[in-house]
Order: structure tokens, then sequence, then C-alpha cells
């Protein structure tokens, strides 16, 4: 399906705002929905000002009307790190209830393809590895995470319920630690996490023993998967991610070696329900919409050490301080 006119919830955040580029390139209309709680009008600010290009601050959790026809729904609007969904608890439980009862609302009406930005932790710290789409996932309901993880859950539920009821078109993709260029630099995730702190020459904090595994993919890579899942008919789960695993240590050595710091590796203690494992099995992803992951995790921190150092250099309060 190429869509002609898209809505794209949460389009100024990270991953966002990579489809909203993607999009464009393609020829389609966007509307980018955003509050801006985490996602920022920078992220989209070199497509402002184009005909096939709308901004619009909205709260997804409250009344949300879009006029004339819509083609696609990409749900992607949720605090996304745990730092930020830890600050915003009830607000990231609103946008995966009523935000996404509101999206779902808006696809129905338009008759357009939705699709909803789940996530790997949906399977919790998960007793199967690596984890199927089939795996139902091993979650603390009442645990920190549990404002993420839960709001997600339903999230999918209420996706499958929209498919089954009203017979909308839906599709879920369950996201695996995506990094890349415009991460923000104290977003609390590791990968800008230990950037910043190897370019500012800080101590670089490892949580635990730094044995916990993940599977990062290059942002560039996720939202390929993404639009390939939006212009088929699945309804999924599929996961989307790079399976190839690495420890938290690994991660940031390899940052440390990249970026040519001298910055000790410390350790501090590690969060309540943190996952131990987390690797992706995407032969389904590959069967289904023809996507694998291009870019190995050494390319792809090169390019994000590479932005996170111009901004730097630009405005080192952006990556040195908050």
């Amino acid at each position: 399906m190429d869509a002609r006119r898209a809505v794209v919830t949460g389009g100024a955040g990270f991953l966002g705002s990579y489809l909203c580029e993607r999009l464009v390139e393609r020829g389609t209309e966007v509307i980018c929905m955003d509050n801006f709680l985490t996602g920022s009008p920078d992220n989209v600010a070199h497509l402002m000002g184009g005909p096939a290009f709308r901004l619009v601050e909205c709260d997804l959790t409250g009344f949300v009307h879009v006029p004339g026809d819509v083609d696609l729904v990409l749900h992607f609007a949720s605090a996304a790190s745990p730092v930020d969904y830890l600050r915003h608890p009830i607000e990231t439980l609103k946008v995966g209830s009523l935000g996404t009862l509101h999206a779902l609302g808006l696809a129905r009406e338009k008759g357009a393809r939705f699709v909803l930005a789940s996530t790997s932790e949906v399977y919790g710290d998960p007793l199967e590895h690596p984890q199927k789409e089939s795996y139902w996932g091993n979650v603390n309901p009442v645990g920190p995470r549990s404002v993420y993880d839960e709001a997600k859950r339903f999230a999918e539920s209420l996706t499958t319920a929209y498919r089954n009821s009203h017979g909308t078109d839906t599709g879920i993709v369950r996201i695996f630690n995506t990094y890349g260029p415009r991460m923000r630099p104290h977003d609390g995730r590791a990968i800008p996490t230990f950037i910043r702190q190897a370019l500012s020459g800080e101590p670089i904090t490892v949580t635990g023993d730094g044995t916990q595994t993940r599977s990062i993919c290059y942002v560039a890579d996720t939202a390929e998967g993404i639009l390939a899942m939006a212009g088929s008919d699945f309804e999924g789960p599929v996961n989307i991610g790079n399976p190839a695993e690495l420890t938290m240590l690994e991660l940031a050595g390899t940052v440390r070696d990249l970026t040519g710091s001298s910055s000790p590796i410390e350790f501090i203690d590690r969060p309540a329900d943190d996952p131990a494992v987390r690797r992706p099995d995407t032969s389904l992803a590959a069967s289904r919409l023809g996507w694998k992951a291009q870019v190995d995790a050494e390319e792809g921190l090169r390019r994000t050490i590479a932005w996170f150092a111009d901004k730097l250099s630009q405005t080192p309060q952006a990556v040195a301080g908050r």
C-alpha cells in the first residue's frame, strides 16, 4: 500500500521523526501529531515548510480530529525510555490506553491502515530466549516498569479488539532497542548515555555486572521494517529488531573504543525488573515482510557517535549538561 496521506502520532519523537521523513520522501502527505512531552519540533524542523508535511501540537488522550482522507495511521506516541516513563507514569498509561483508543478510532473512521508501535518490553524479563512473537512474556504488573510494559500490552489487546470487532486494518510491531541520531543525550537509555559520557570524559556507567544483554537496531533499519509492515496487510505482531546480541559491558567497551575515549567503566545499581536478556527472533519479519536489519552495531554506533560529537561541538551544554 502506497499511502497518499498519513498521520504519525508521536511524529516529533526520535523514531517518529524518521517515519515522517521516510514517508515524505516517498511522496506521502504527513500530518505529524505530538504533544512534545518527550519529542521536539527540532526533530522535524527540516520537514517544515514543505507542502507535504504539517506539524500539529496535540494531546492524543484528548479529542482528535483530522479533516480529509487518511490512508495510514502510525501510532508512535509514548514515552519510550525508563527515565521518561518513570517521570511521567500516568501520561504513559494514558497514551497507551486513551491515546491508542483515539488513534484507532481515527483509523476506523477514515478506513485507514493502523500500525501500533509496541515494544520488546511486552516480553518482560523473558523466560524464552530468543523471543518469538508467540511468547506471552514475563511482566511484573505492579513493578516500576509496568507503566510502560502494561500500557503497550493493553494497546496490543485494544488493537486486536478493533481488528476483530470492527474490521479495522491493523498491524502490531514489537520494536527492539532502536538507536541512532536524534536521541536525547539524557534520555536515560544505554547508548546515548554511554556516548555522552565517553565524549565528555565522564565514567561510563554500566548497571549491574554488565552481563545483561540487548540487541540494538539502527534507526534507519527499524523505520524500514515499520514501513514494510505498514505497506502489508499482515496483522502481526511482528518483531522488528537486529538479532545480534551483546552484553552491556561489551556495548560500553565498543562505545569507548569508537570514541577514542579514556573514560573508565564504573558499575552502578541495576534498575528493578531490568531484563536479563533481550534478542528478537526475526524470522517472521523476514518471511512476511521481506525485511531484516542491514546495519551492524559497529557501523550504526559510528554514525550515532559522529552525530553526537557534532552536536557537542556546536552546543557543549546540550550533551555535557542537561
